[in-house]
């Protein structure tokens, strides 16, 4: 099964998780919400599939480019 990384646009923090492992994503749905100078920053699918992997918990830091999550299609 083809794979998909979404990696973090920004450095900052995870806010709020959206979703858990598992659960099916389309194109555009909201899996978490970074948070960065104060601006809440939506990290959508960016394909359909099943959310195979989370990387990062509640409250971590994250620097820009890390790997936040896998969603299979």
């Amino acid at each position: 099964m083809p794979q998909t990384e979404i990696n973090s646009p920004v450095t900052g923090t995870v806010w709020k998780i959206e979703r858990t492992i598992g659960d099916r994503v389309e194109e555009g749905d909201v899996i978490m919400i970074l948070e960065s100078m104060k601006m809440e920053i939506p990290i959508e699918a960016t394909t359909a599939g099943t959310l195979q992997a989370i990387s990062v918990e509640h409250q971590d830091s994250v620097n820009e480019d890390q790997l936040l999550c896998v969603v299979t299609s």
